[in-house]
């Protein structure tokens, strides 16, 4: 499974929300530097998270982005369903019909075994997880010689 520049960028940006959950909002040029993502890509990633929930946005030299939720209720397969749709990696997986081969199709089975792995990784993992893991290898990564 590859990973998209959106979803990505979309994890960078609400991870980095998530080490400042509580603390007010925080600018989008912030965000931007930390993550090394466009900014005019950022407003854009930034604008459907807002329209799906994820994110609150206050305009105004105050202003910024902050999670609209706690970091432990918002799970990667949230996430990736909201940006990218489906992560099935075949049409066939979600519409069997779509296929004449589907009923006897040995590929299809590892397929659909690969994608239910892929959902119970992004199902079981939320920001307040990879906020934790980013903490604990930033700490790591300071006493590297």
């Amino acid at each position: 499974m590859r990973v998209p520049m959106k979803v990505d960028y979309g994890v960078r940006a609400l991870v980095d929300l998530a080490h400042h959950y509580g603390q007010g909002p925080v600018q989008t040029a912030e965000i931007a530097s930390r993550q090394s993502v466009p900014e005019p890509y950022l407003d854009q990633l930034l604008t459907t998270l807002s329209k799906f929930g994820f994110v609150r946005s206050r305009r105004g030299p105050q202003g910024g982005h902050m999670l609209a939720r706690p970091p432990s209720e918002v799970t990667l397969e949230m996430i990736v369903s909201t940006l990218e749709g489906s992560s099935a990696p075949l049409d066939c997986i979600e519409e069997p019909a779509e296929c004449i081969l589907s009923r006897a199709c040995a590929q299809r089975d590892v397929w659909r075994s690969v994608e239910e792995a892929v959902q119970a990784v992004l199902s079981s993992t939320t920001l307040a997880d990879l906020a934790n893991r980013q903490r604990q290898l930033a700490v790591r990564g300071m006493y590297q010689i």
